[in-house]
């Protein structure tokens, strides 16, 4: 069992990077701003989980030859990176579609689609593994054995934090759609900006990498 010290230790260090928006949140912001509250919180959810799994994934070792794997981490990068601009340009394609927010702004689109979306952006960005890889060995306590289960509580600790702290990045964005409810025009252009982001994203994801 951790010491209840290292892992409030770790959560700071963790804070400042989670608090501050980077492609997670600017994903979920433009998730929300297209589909409402519901979409935005489920594409946060579904990039927990992949987050989750980035974290599971360095906890028992796979991170390492990912991440010593040029090839293989080009390849997750790219492929993050294409989907969001996928996505983005189906915002922007369906961005006239009459959207009616206070009868569940994700009819058009599947709860399960849309954890899914999150989910493939969560963890096909390289960099999460980068960032276990390199800060969370620096909170074990090797002698005292267990180093997966360490290194997976670390991780989970990241998580949570990191889906309450985007979670809100969300629903500060349905807020901002849904005072804009009354007019299709207004939802229409917030949509168009939530493409613009996930594409902006998604350039930036294969040019440039991220973190978070």
């Amino acid at each position: 069992m951790m010491a209840p010290a290292t892992l409030a230790a770790f959560a700071l260090v963790a804070l400042p990077l989670i608090l501050v928006p980077g492609p997670s949140v600017l994903f979920a912001v433009g998730r929300s701003l297209e589909l409402g509250r519901a979409g935005g919180l489920l594409t946060v959810l579904g990039n927990t989980i992949g987050a989750f799994v980035c974290a599971v994934v360095v906890a028992v070792g796979v991170g390492v030859v990912i991440a010593q794997s040029p090839v293989l981490f080009i390849v997750i990068r790219v492929a993050g990176g294409l989907y969001l601009i996928y996505l983005g340009v189906q915002a922007i394609r369906h961005r006239n579609d009459r959207v009616v927010v206070e009868s569940g702004p994700i009819a058009s689109k599947s709860a399960g689609r849309l954890v899914l979306d999150g989910f493939i952006v969560g963890v096909t960005n390289p960099k999460s593994i980068v960032f276990f890889l390199a800060v969370l060995p620096q909170f074990v306590d090797y002698p005292a054995g267990g180093v997966a289960l360490q290194l997976l509580v670390l991780g989970t600790v990241f998580v949570l934090i990191a889906i309450v702290s985007d979670g809100t990045w969300a629903l500060a964005a349905s807020f901002a759609r849904s005072w804009f409810a009354d007019s299709p025009q207004r939802i229409a252009r917030l949509t168009l900006i939530g493409g613009i982001v996930m594409i902006l994203l998604g350039i930036a994801a294969l040019f440039i990498g991220g973190i978070h």
